[in-house]
Formats: structure tokens, sequence, C-alpha cells
């Protein structure tokens, strides 16, 4: 597989996979998002990404989630390994640009100092 594409095998499709990343994931969160990463046995980092009504109209979520895969697409090898990663838009993520989300997550995923 390609270091910098997104293929199937990493986004997280089924609704059991969205609801145990939920209850079982550690959570993080910015002003505009929430992340959750939960442990998995796969061996690869897998996305998932909601953008409910609040954030705005369809459009605005699409492009809110257009933006979150690109961020993961980009930095995918500086997340945590064989993890669930699930990013939660919250009302007002419709007004950033690329640089916003990017500078955004970056601080609470990639500049956390590493668990144990």
């Amino acid at each position: 597989m390609k270091t910098y594409s997104l293929g199937k095998e990493e986004k997280l499709r089924k609704s059991f996979e969205f609801k145990s990343a939920l209850s079982r994931g550690k959570g993080l969160s910015t002003e505009h998002f929430k992340v959750l990463i939960c442990p998995n046995s796969l061996m690869q980092r897998r996305l998932g990404i909601t953008a409910s009504r609040k954030v705005g109209s369809a459009a605005k979520r699409n492009r809110v989630k257009r933006l979150l895969r690109e961020f993961f697409r980009l930095h995918k090898l500086h997340l945590p390994p064989s993890s669930d990663i699930l990013f939660i838009a919250r009302p007002g993520a419709d007004k950033l640009d690329y640089s916003g989300v990017s500078d955004e997550l970056r601080i609470i995923l990639l500049t956390r100092p590493p668990q144990a």
C-alpha cells in the first residue's frame, strides 16, 4: 500500500466499529473537534469521522470531513499505531481551512508526550 493513500481497510465503515470507538476510546478535545483513540488488534490505523447537522449544511459537513481525511492521510505515520481514530466535528469546524484544522489537531495528536 502507498504511504499517503487512504484505502478502504483504513476506514471505520460499520456501525459497530464506530460504537466500539465511542465506548472504549480515550478522548482528546479541541475547540472544534473531539478525538477518540481506541486500540485495535488489526495492526493498522483506521479513521472514522462524524459531523452532525449542528456543524452546518451537508456541503459544509462534507468539506470538514474532506479536511479531516486529508489530515489523517498526511499524518497517519505519526499517529498511534494499531488504533482506531474517531474525529467528531463540533459546531464552528466548518469555518476552518486546512491549516486551521491541521494546527488544531497537531497540538493534541502529534505534540503530546508518548504514552507508557
